[in-house]
């Protein structure tokens, strides 16, 4: 029998037949994955940025920086940088709301479509404009994503001013909602798991007005009408009060004026109570994505948060994670999000909308599917889905955009809306609606 000789492949033998065998090989097209009509799409004849209502001039001042030749990601970050800087909005930047231990956490990420780069920061303290933190991240390094103490010492190290982020407002609001606590809080099992429990058991499970692959038929339960809006003097600009079906009105005025007056025994101005009370029923989840293309068909997109009010030390949502809370692709277009983080990082729903585009789907088609998705992983089941909220804010590169809403009002019954300048002047239109009615709170009041 003949002796059998043992071969032996050096790594560098390896890695030169490696290197011979891809030479041999024919560069696949670049674009195959992108449909041919995409590929003929061309960029629009003005630039348009998408976002969400920001309440001041940043919108209007980003277009015409477009308008000016100045670069995509610049005009996403002055939309941005007008949020971070605002210490009355308490879902970004300078005051927004901490988490439970009283200490504010931001967290963004960006993509540059014309360069192919992205970074992105998570958990970052004391660092106001973490918008920019992100795009130093691919400036100065060869990462990605920096998060908390270490994206704190990156920004300090370029220059970035370490300063109190709790403003006295929010400090004031979060003691209230200290005092106020109960176990109805982000402790607990999630809805995925055995263990969950319905906080609003005892009350119907509305039933969606359209079908969701048929899940529909799987919950019988009967629709619940949206509530209708009920009037409250807020006392200053900023969190618009949701409030949930009629027969919580009663608990509403008692729990208001129990907050109310707690606030005043916590040295909180006359004229600011009741607007802590309602951050405290109601907290402002704002973020804020910004999408952009211009008419080089160059396009870029960001999004910066300060995330969940009361939230667990370290929690991320998708708002730094790129392909959730933002994805931008040179040859395609953009999108971004904000809503139920968590559930946006189980359908990467701002990298699905660009995937789905890239095969030809419009935005509003793109932004609806992603949406389906994160419905399907609760098969359809109300009871859950009805705590659930995500807005989605696209734009493809030929300047066709929509935003998408899970839900099609909040709770006060205002229709869902965001924000677009395309040249025909900076307006609010109605979201792309996947269920109709509004969500109710969790963690619930």
């Amino acid at each position: 029998m003949p002796c059998m000789t043992k071969s032996t492949t050096s790594r560098r033998d390896f890695l030169s037949i490696g290197a011979l065998t891809t030479a041999g090989l024919t560069i696949p097209d670049l674009f195959a994955q992108t449909t041919d009509t995409v590929k003929q799409l061309q960029p629009p004849s003005k630039p348009v940025i998408v976002t969400r209502v920001t309440g001041d001039n940043a919108i209007q001042e980003a277009y015409q920086m477009l308008l000016d030749g100045q670069d995509t990601l610049d005009a996403v970050h002055h939309v941005c940088l007008g949020r971070e800087n605002d210490p009355r909005d308490h879902s970004v930047g300078l005051g927004g709301l901490p988490n439970e231990e009283g200490v504010v956490e931001l967290d963004s990420c960006c993509m540059h479509g014309p360069s192919r780069a992205a970074g992105s920061v998570g958990g970052v303290r004391d660092i106001k404009n973490v918008c920019l933190v992100a795009r130093k991240v691919f400036e100065h390094t060869g990462h990605v994503m920096l998060v908390a103490e270490g994206a704190q010492r990156f920004a300090v190290d370029l220059g970035f001013p370490k300063e109190n982020l709790l403003t006295d407002d929010a400090r004031k609001i979060w003691m209230l909602w200290k005092e106020n606590n109960s176990q109805q809080d982000w402790w607990g099992p999630s809805m995925t798991q055995p263990g969950w429990k319905d906080p609003y058991a005892d009350k119907p499970a509305p039933k969606p007005s359209m079908d969701l692959h048929g899940l529909s038929s799987l919950r019988p339960e009967a629709l619940v009408q949206p509530a209708a809006p009920v009037q409250t003097a807020s006392l200053r600009p900023g969190a618009v009060p949701r409030h949930p079906t009629p027969e919580w009105a009663e608990t509403i005025r008692v729990r208001t004026r129990r907050l109310v007056d707690m606030a005043a025994d916590l040295g909180i101005a006359p004229d600011d109570r009741f607007y802590a009370a309602e951050q405290i029923l109601w907290p402002t989840t704002g973020t804020i994505h910004v999408s952009v293309v211009n008419p080089k068909g160059e396009i870029s997109g960001a999004t910066t948060t300060s995330g969940l009010a009361w939230k667990l030390p370290g929690r991320l949502g998708d708002s730094p994670i790129l392909g959730a809370g933002s994805f931008t692709d040179q040859d395609v277009g953009s999108a971004g999000a904000t809503g139920s983080g968590e559930e946006n990082i189980k359908v990467a729903g701002a990298h699905t909308i660009v995937e789905l585009m890239r095969q030809g789907r419009t935005p509003q088609e793109a932004g609806i599917e992603a949406l389906r998705r994160i419905v399907r992983n609760y098969n359809g089941d109300m009871t859950k889905v009805r705590l659930l909220d995500m807005e989605y804010y696209i734009v493809r590169k030929d300047g066709t955009y929509a935003g998408c809403s899970l839900w099609s009002t909040g709770a006060t019954g205002k229709p869902r809306v965001f924000a677009v300048h395309d040249g025909n002047g900076y307006r609010v239109e109605k979201c792309s609606a996947l269920l109709e009615g509004g969500a109710l709170e969790w963690p619930p009041f």
